[in-house]
């Protein structure tokens, strides 16, 4: 017998069966799980809001962090539809704080050691992450960009950068660039950057931009920057490992928390709170072609240039560890362009959330699956709980 989606029963009963074990043996107080097949969805909530809280529901809010990175990309792409600014121009116009750029001799060049940039910042560079700004993934720091990044306030970690908006362009203007722009592919500076951008081009703040654009015509109602109080009491605590006392100890409260008020910075890069059906309806318009029902986002052809990968192996180099062999980079999310993951078909487009969130669409299978926790990743590289939730789901499609 098939349901919701085309699976059958078991299979759906099997995925319930694979999460369900997360919960009980405590390695997280409960998720919300979303699966959409040719328009046909089916959803499961398990667990609870906090481990001595309420029961979780399909209409929990939840940090998605990065899985924000692919909604300010859409809207980079409605401002270029929009004609008010292109691809292909630099972003110096409006951001002038980083014009005129020095880059690194070498990544392991102290940050005085530079060259001229051989040409501005643009657009494109920001969505495709190879503006010369990122994380540098080797851990512990051993480079002098890295200490740089920390002292200017913008080293990666589980808590964001809070600076008012043109605050944060100009400690990120302060900094060389690791790599000529066009050149190099790192991780989450781009983001933060459009996140400075939009706002200026668009003459309104990103929040307001995101939600007449993007939020009000997909009926995303509880998508934003924060988690108001009225919606607090479906607001899931997030957690996070304590390695001396090897448990989970409480990272961001519900009520009290860094979402639980508007932000100083609203963060294009990690900083949106939504639910599993919020974000599907994202999912669904970059499935169908940039339109769900009668609201048309984007363009086809926006939504294709998102989906496609336009990074080289070579590019990725030193970011492997986010990226892996399989992946490629599109517009502020990654595409898979190789088929040597068994759970992924060529063409597959999401992107994960370091608190523990994770989505991809399959345009091949016409399948969609968001995976929702709050429990911030150990590292860059994917948690079990997300490779289960991928492998299984892949089994049931595959049936």
């Amino acid at each position: 017998m098939t349901i919701d989606g085309g699976f059958s029963k078991a299979g759906l009963d099997r995925l319930h069966g694979v999460m369900a074990g997360y919960v009980e043996r405590g390695d997280l107080p409960g998720l919300v799980m979303l699966v959409s097949h040719r328009g046909r969805v089916h959803a499961d909530a398990i667990g609870r809001l906090a481990f001595e809280g309420s029961p979780i529901k399909r209409d929990s809010i939840f940090r998605i962090t990065s899985m924000t990175k692919p909604i300010t990309a859409a809207a980079a792409m409605v401002m270029v539809e929009d004609g008010k600014i292109a691809l292909d121009d630099a972003v110096d116009r409006w951001l002038p704080e980083l014009a005129g750029r020095k880059v690194l001799l070498r990544l392991d060049s102290l940050v005085h050691q530079t060259v001229p940039a051989r040409r501005s910042i643009t657009l494109r560079d920001l969505l495709t992450f190879r503006c010369g700004y990122g994380i540098i993934p080797v851990f512990p720091d051993r480079f002098p960009i890295q200490r740089a990044y920390a002292e200017a306030g913008l080293a990666p970690g589980p808590v964001f950068p809070s600076y008012p908006p043109d605050e944060l362009i100009k400690r990120y203007s302060r900094l060389p660039l690791a790599y000529q722009p066009g050149e190099s592919w790192l991780y989450n500076g781009g983001s933060e950057i459009l996140s400075v951008l939009i706002p200026r081009v668009a003459g309104i703040t990103l929040g307001e931009f995101l939600n007449e654009r993007i939020f009000a015509p997909l009926g995303m109602k509880d998508t934003a920057f924060y988690c108001p109080k009225e919606k607090q009491h479906r607001f899931a605590t997030a957690y996070m490992q304590d390695n001396a006392a090897r448990q989970l100890k409480v990272f961001d409260p519900p009520v009290t928390g860094r979402f639980s008020n508007p932000p100083v910075f609203e963060n294009g890069a990690a900083g949106l709170v939504s639910t599993a059906d919020d974000f599907n309806a994202f999912a669904q318009m970059m499935l169908e072609g940039g339109a769900l029902g009668s609201a048309r986002v984007l363009s086809r052809e926006s939504v294709a240039l998102m989906t496609t990968n336009h990074i080289k192996a070579d590019e990725k180099r030193e970011s492997q560890l986010f990226l892996g062999n399989a992946r490629g980079w599109g517009f502020g999310l990654s595409v898979f362009a190789a088929l040597d993951d068994p759970n992924a078909s060529q063409g597959r487009f999401g992107w994960d959330g370091g608190y523990g969130t994770s989505w991809y669409s399959d345009p091949q299978a016409q399948l969609t699956g968001i995976l929702l926790t709050q429990r911030v990743m150990d590292s860059p590289k994917p948690p079990a709980i997300f490779t289960d939730f991928w492998t299984t789901l892949g089994e049931l499609s595959a049936g």
